[in-house]
């Protein structure tokens, strides 16, 4: 117990967390479309007779003696996911325990995660005596990369000292997290009639673009999260079999390092290749937080290993250090029959709680 009669045990707020997770795998939530599990995550507050504040379906709690002169500590996680693909063999929509997991749409990316991370939240909620303020929010378009998620509430929030982003981890200590760049590009030709020497090709100027793309390495290698890598993904072009086209669109996925601003890569790219280029945006911003900082020191004292992640999250959108970690395991993520140990989400507040303890206590 907390001073203040809190329910402390791991045991029993893995209880309490696998029965909300169960909530939310019973109700659909795409990104855009998370209105029943925000409700569903209100619900929780209000029955806890937490006050909480939401917009759109962001929802976000404060501790109970917060004081704007401490700093702030933020755990974030979503509540968003992706669409079931069609290899599911079980309802993704109904929350099966078998074999001791927990199987449903969202129980690993991220359910397992904002569960944990809330009823840790819970957990201090009531604690006077804490150095730091703790924030909760339950965001939103996290799988999209949408701008209402918990880009919507940044703002809304007090000056962050640093943040636990929520993602399947496995409990290690994800200290980098490559950003993102999406970069539409078009080569322009001259069309002309294919069986006559007439027009530029725009499909071979796209090509000489491509093979620069494929073979060129930025020069800086982060130690964390190694070299900066592009794929073209998508081209299109053409109309029919014998007019020569004039235009070849294609896009470039840039997973930007911490050794590069985005607009420094987009100008190198742009130095090199003759197609035009327009980027989606520069939001999603490389991530990291110092090896040196208390909360990582915490997790290592526990066991746990630092890496850089290639993958992207609302990391990006949150400008302090932050750590991203938690319960299951990635290579689950967006798979078929999509599942959670429960003993990851007991072993994942216990972790959380520990570390936290070490740092704001």
């Amino acid at each position: 117990m907390s001073e203040t009669g809190t329910i402390s045990s791991p045991h029993a707020l893995a209880q309490e967390a696998i029965q909300l997770l169960k909530q939310l795998i019973s109700t659909q939530s795409f990104s855009r479309e998370e209105e029943g599990t925000a409700a569903l995550i209100e619900d929780f507050f209000n029955r806890k007779g937490t006050p909480f504040h939401r917009k759109k379906n962001n929802i976000w709690a404060y501790n109970q003696y917060f004081d704007p002169n401490k700093p702030t500590v933020l755990l974030n996680s979503h509540h968003d996911t992706v669409k079931p693909n069609p290899s599911w063999t079980l309802n993704p929509y109904e929350p099966l325990v078998k074999d001791g997991k927990l199987f449903g749409l969202g129980s690993n990316d991220a359910g397992g995660s904002l569960c944990s991370l809330i009823v840790t939240f819970c957990y201090f909620y009531d604690n006077p005596n804490l150095t730091h303020n703790v924030v909760l929010a339950a965001t939103a378009e996290e799988e999209i990369s949408g701008r209402e998620g918990l880009e919507m509430i940044v703002d809304d929030l007090p000056p962050i000292e640093f943040a636990i982003v929520g993602e399947p981890t496995d409990m290690h200590l994800a200290v980098a997290e490559k950003g993102l760049l999406v970069l539409d590009c078009i080569a322009h030709g001259k069309s002309g009639h294919a069986a006559r020497e007439e027009g530029e090709n725009a499909i071979y100027k796209a090509i000489e673009d491509i093979q620069w793309i494929r073979s060129y390495q930025f020069s800086k290698v982060s130690p964390t999260l190694g070299p900066i890598k592009m794929s073209v993904t998508i081209i299109n072009a053409g109309t029919q079999h014998n007019v020569v086209p004039d235009a070849c669109k294609f896009t470039i996925d840039v997973r930007v390092t911490d050794q590069y601003t985005l607009e420094e890569v987009i100008s190198v790219i742009q130095q090199n290749i003759q197609s035009e280029i327009a980027a989606r945006s520069i939001r999603l911003r490389p991530s990291s937080i110092p090896v040196e900082h208390p909360i990582v020191k915490a997790g290592i004292k526990l066991g746990r290993t630092t890496y850089g992640s290639p993958t992207t999250s609302d990391q990006a959108l949150i400008d302090c250090p932050s750590l991203k970690m938690g319960p299951g395991h990635s290579g689950r993520s967006h798979t078929a029959d999509e599942f959670i140990y429960l003993y990851e989400i007991e072993e994942g507040i216990s972790q959380y709680i520990k570390m936290l303890e070490d740092v704001i206590l």
